[in-house]
C-alpha cells in the first residue's frame, strides 16, 4: 500500500551522529534506514509510534536556516516527569531553550530543547492532539 498524508519531517545536518544521538535520546527515535550518496549522507529515524520518520540529511556545506525561534518539531511524552528528565539532561547539557512551562489545555505541559544544528524539539505531556483530531471528524 502506497504512502498518504503527512510521511516525514526533513532537516539538514552538519554532523549526522550528533543529531542521530540526540533524536535517540530526547525522542526516542530509533534508525530505521541509512545511506550515502556521494558527500550526502542520510538517516530516517522513527518512534514507530505511526508510520513517519525525520529525515536527518549531512549534505556537505549545505544547511538550512534551523527550525527557530517558534519552528518546532514536538514530541509527547508518557508524562510530567519525564519531560522534567528530559529538561534536567538537556539544561546540564546547554541545550534547554525554554521550559517547563504549563500552558494548560490544550498546549498542555512543555519545553524546547535545541538539537546540534539549533532545531527546536518540543518535548510535552498532556497536548490533546489526537483527541482535537478525531473530534474533528
Amino acid at each position: 500500500m502506497p504512502d498518504i498524508g503527512l510521511t516525514h519531517v526533513a532537516l539538514s545536518v552538519s554532523k549526522l551522529e550528533e543529531s542521530v544521538a540526540f533524536y535517540a535520546k530526547y525522542a526516542r527515535m530509533k534508525v530505521v534506514h541509512q545511506r550515502a550518496e556521494g558527500e550526502i549522507r542520510v538517516a530516517w529515524m522513527t518512534d514507530h509510534t505511526r508510520p513517519f520518520v525525520i529525515v536527518l540529511a549531512q549534505m556537505g556545506e549545505h544547511r538550512d536556516t534551523p527550525l527557530a525561534p517558534f519552528g518546532h518539531i514536538g514530541v509527547g511524552c508518557e508524562s510530567r516527569v519525564e519531560v522534567d528528565r528530559l529538561c534536567d539532561l538537556a539544561r546540564a547539557e546547554g541545550r534547554l531553550k525554554s521550559g517547563p512551562a504549563d500552558y494548560g489545555y490544550p498546549v498542555g505541559y512543555w519545553a524546547y530543547i535545541a538539537d546540534p544544528d539549533g532545531n527546536n524539539l518540543e518535548i510535552s505531556y498532556g497536548q490533546e492532539v489526537g483527541l482535537t483530531v478525531a473530534d474533528s471528524r
